[in-house]
């Protein structure tokens, strides 16, 4: 499995993902730094987020497989007015990333001092390991 590196995030995330049985696996292989999603033994495509039944040829042979870690920033955005829920965490920043492995995601951008987010620099996922649980964001890859 593609490990990622964990930042340590303060407090309880603000608005927890939902588990099941199956996603259980994800959110555990996160908590731990693996990232992976779930890839078609039929059709070969890989899926994100994870899924029992492939929504290319609706195959339910799928099994976990690593995903790239690198990728590209497609576009981002700074909350500033952000859902109550948010609201005590803006200003933040998100974005639609292009993993390596051709799957675009949205997700939480970790700001650092210097950079600049801007469409088509290379990013790199990472885990926000909160008190209750991971969460995934991508950050700049350092040049």
């Amino acid at each position: 499995m593609t490990q990622i590196h964990t930042f340590p995030a303060p407090g309880r995330r603000a608005y927890p993902p939902r588990t099941s049985a199956f996603t259980r696996t994800f959110w555990d292989g996160l908590a731990q730094g693996r990232w992976q999603t779930t890839c078609c033994e039929t059709c070969g495509k890989q899926t994100f987020p994870p899924r029992p039944i492939c929504p290319h040829c609706w195959s339910d042979k799928v099994v976990w497989s690593p995903l790239s870690a690198r990728g590209t920033l497609y576009s981002w955005t700074r909350i500033h007015a952000a859902p109550a829920v948010f609201a005590a965490e803006a200003p933040y920043a998100v974005g639609i990333v292009d993993l390596d492995s051709h799957i675009r995601l949205a997700c939480r951008l970790l700001d650092a001092p210097g950079v600049t987010w801007t469409p088509g620099m290379a990013v790199e996922m990472a885990v926000m390991q909160y008190e209750d649980g991971p969460l995934f964001a991508a950050r700049a890859v350092a040049s």
